[in-house]
């Protein structure tokens, strides 16, 4: 059976035909509708465990949501036939690397389909030298700032391709699930993540797990046995790499119990934290390997079996997985007769008592309000906003919602309604929705969603102004590994929201995490709240308020560094006075 599966298309090649079919769609102008069931589908085939190609050959990959007829039977087509065979038609009409041209600054679907059309480029070769040339601008809308950021884009390596590295949110449930697997068999003793996901990167690479066993090769030879596996690209006694349906790479290593401290530590830390740690060794009279600290004067080595012993051996308290990237945590967590490290304690999931940002089918959710409200109250939430997006409240769709609002809140108490609003800054810094209406809101979100490049920074001060304006979503509006974050004044803005008491978001989708950790640590430092919030735009979204934390602790975020860790009275009090 896995002989088999092995021979079909792995999950990521599926989705990456889905995605090209819709961007060569988008550039047609096509409906969009089916370019969105398309994205919806390709996103759903990168988060199955198991072999799409195979579920479809069996007819069994309709039961997977977004994965109806019509999709199943274009996965039937590539097993079959290689590609979907409405992609094959259209790459005869529309030359496919034009599709990369939307992945660079300024150029959306319908600039590069114009740069396509108008002046016959095809190619980002083509590309690349008619901007060198200064040929773009005063066409397809393009002016000289454009064509600079292009080339600017182009010069970085691999500018055009999809990211190389996986979003934190697709594979960390991937690694955790294979970690539990692991943890079952009979021969495991210690089973842990490690890594860049264990220190909440917003992407990974690969996927790594430490482990000891009373039998390593048993553990082995099941890790590489496991039924996702389609292709195994090494494997030894003691450790493997492993390809999965969707082109992750995992990687085991099985050490000795003894040495387990020492493997988790080097293998969780970054280069830099590792080097870092190294040379402070040396100073001291240490060498330290992956396996052990070696006291140099006498050749003396020792292994440990956990973490904490390896830092208390070289004098450090033991660091937060999210914070080893030599960032100044060493220093912090040095121990001697003088002074006890200053480590912060960092914030965790479960102190948030609330989300501030979340959307229903009032706007553009999947979920109903009554749906949504349910699953925030299973989760705990003493409070919790919803943030549905202003242009799709006009009319008297406002009052609408907050009447519904108001009949289901005597049904879900404990848990407290906020009835928000994400409002619209418009390029000259204006919301789209008035005071009046404003000042009906509990909680006010303010976000840009077009024209990234257009007055970033101002814009945003501008709306940081209002009074209505509780907090800046998601203040950079990148898209990992798809769209560069504008270009905003970063340290301009942090310091308007000090001012205007603004609070700055972190927005927990998997793709944007947004502010990012640098720019969070920044907010930190100059007293600015944070509020972590998922966007949630469907039940299973509020989950991703565990990434939001991660990013927050790896910018030394602290229980009151986030406004939501407080009672909703508490928050209030911070809030801006209403006008």
């Amino acid at each position: 059976m896995i002989a088999a599966v092995a021979e079909l298309a792995r999950n990521d090649q599926l989705a990456e035909q889905f995605d090209l079919l819709a961007d060569l769609m988008e550039l047609e102008g096509s409906d969009g509708f089916r370019i969105s069931a398309y994205r919806r589908a390709a996103a759903r085939i990168r988060e199955t465990p198991t072999s799409v190609a195979q579920l479809a050959l069996d007819g069994k990959a309709v039961k997977l949501q977004d994965i109806g007829k019509t999709i199943e039977a274009k996965i039937v087509e590539i097993v079959e036939d290689g590609e979907i065979h409405a992609l094959t038609k259209r790459k005869l009409v529309v030359p496919a690397e034009v599709a990369t041209f939307m992945r660079l600054p300024g150029l959306g679907p319908k600039t590069a389909r114009r740069i396509w059309q108008e002046l016959g480029i095809t190619t980002v070769a083509a590309l690349q030298a008619a901007a060198e040339a200064e040929q773009l601008r005063g066409h397809a809308g393009i002016g000289a700032g454009t064509e600079a950021k292009i080339l600017t884009a182009l010069a970085q390596p691999k500018a055009t391709a999809g990211p190389q590295r996986a979003l934190l949110g697709t594979t960390l449930p991937k690694l955790r699930a294979v970690v539990e697997v692991l943890r079952e068999h009979p021969a495991s003793v210690e089973v842990s993540l490690a890594g860049s996901a264990r220190r909440m990167r917003e992407t990974v690479r690969d996927l790594d797990i430490i482990a000891t066993a009373t039998d390593p090769k048993a553990l082995v030879d099941y890790f590489c046995a496991l039924r996702w596996v389609v292709d195994v690209a090494a494997r030894g006694s003691t450790k493997a790499t492993v390809v999965s349906h969707d082109g992750l790479r995992f990687d085991l290593r099985v050490v000795p119990p003894e040495s387990y401290g020492n493997l988790l530590q080097h293998f969780t830390g970054s280069k830099d934290h590792n080097v870092a740690l190294r040379e402070d060794a040396v100073r001291r009279g240490f060498s330290v390997s992956e396996y052990s600290v070696t006291i140099v004067e006498t050749g003396e080595e020792h292994s440990f079996a956990t973490e904490e012993e390896v830092y208390r051996f070289l004098g450090y308290r033991w660091i937060a997985p999210e914070l080893r990237e030599n960032g100044g945590e060493l220093a912090a967590a040095r121990l001697d007769a003088k002074k006890r490290g200053e480590l912060p304690d960092l914030v965790e999931l479960a102190d948030l008592r609330g989300d501030l940002h979340t959307h229903t089918t009032w706007s553009d959710g999947k979920d109903s309000l009554e749906d949504m409200l349910a699953a925030a109250k299973a989760r705990g939430y003493a409070y919790y906003a919803i943030c549905d997006h202003s242009q799709r409240l006009r009319g008297d769709l406002l009052k609408q919602q907050s009447e519904q609002i108001d009949a289901l809140q005597e049904l879900v108490r404990p848990l407290q309604i906020l009835k928000g609003i994400e409002v619209n800054v418009r390029p000259d810094g204006t919301l789209d929705v008035s005071d009046e209406d404003l000042a009906s809101r509990d909680w006010v979100v303010a976000s840009v969603h077009s024209r990234f490049d257009h007055d970033a920074t101002e814009r945003v001060l501008a709306a940081m102004e209002s009074p209505y304006v509780d907090c800046v979503g998601h203040l950079t509006n990148r898209r990992i590994g798809k769209r560069p974050p504008a270009p905003v004044d970063v340290e301009r803005v942090i310091a308007k929201a000090a001012e205007t008491g603004t609070f700055l978001e972190l927005n927990s989708q998997p793709d944007r995490l947004d502010l990012s950790d640098v720019n969070a640590r920044a907010a930190r430092e100059a007293g600015v709240k944070v509020v972590i919030d998922s966007d949630g735009h469907q039940i299973g979204a509020l989950d991703y308020v565990e990434l939001g934390v991660g990013q927050a602790r790896r910018a030394w975020l602290t229980k009151d560094d986030v406004l939501n860790t407080r009672t909703w009275k508490q928050i209030q009090k911070l809030q801006k006075q209403r006008a």
